[in-house]
């Protein structure tokens, strides 16, 4: 289920930067690479020729605006456009599969098998994702005992 759900925020990322980490809910980089992205079309892409071709209601009529986006958009916007959805599709795929920034080797405190984000001890579930979370090795010694 993991890697479907990785795939899913791939998949929505590269449509939407952003919308993967939506998935995820990562809420913070979600609006991060939204906005960095919508402000990068706002400054690159030819707006008032798209807008000046009317509303898409048809196949043919969004493919011309396509068209039109293709034609007037330079080589280096069209890369920083495709670096930022990519950049976003990987980051969303990372995040859903639970390595996130802060589950290194050197954290101190439990945490969760399924999502990696770190948990209070004393529950029996993650209140990131709600796995249930098996007792530690050594409760069950001191209850035997």
């Amino acid at each position: 289920m993991t890697w479907i759900r990785a795939l899913i925020a791939a998949g929505l990322s590269v449509i939407l930067p952003g919308a993967g980490h939506v998935l995820v809910r990562d809420w913070l980089r979600a609006a991060a690479f939204a906005g960095l992205f919508l402000t990068a079309s706002f400054l690159f892409l030819p707006i008032e020729q798209i807008a000046n071709a009317g509303p898409i209601t048809s196949y043919e009529q969004a493919m011309e605006q396509a068209t039109i986006m293709s034609e007037n958009t330079d080589a280096m916007a069209q890369f920083l456009l495709s670096f930022i959805a990519l950049f976003a599709a990987v980051d969303a795929t990372v995040r859903a599969l639970g390595y996130s920034p802060g589950s290194g080797d050197g954290t101190d405190g439990l945490t969760c098998p399924e999502c990696g984000k770190e948990v209070d001890e004393d529950l029996e579930f993650c209140h990131w994702c709600t796995t249930r979370l098996e007792p530690a090795e050594s409760d069950t010694e001191t209850a035997d005992v």
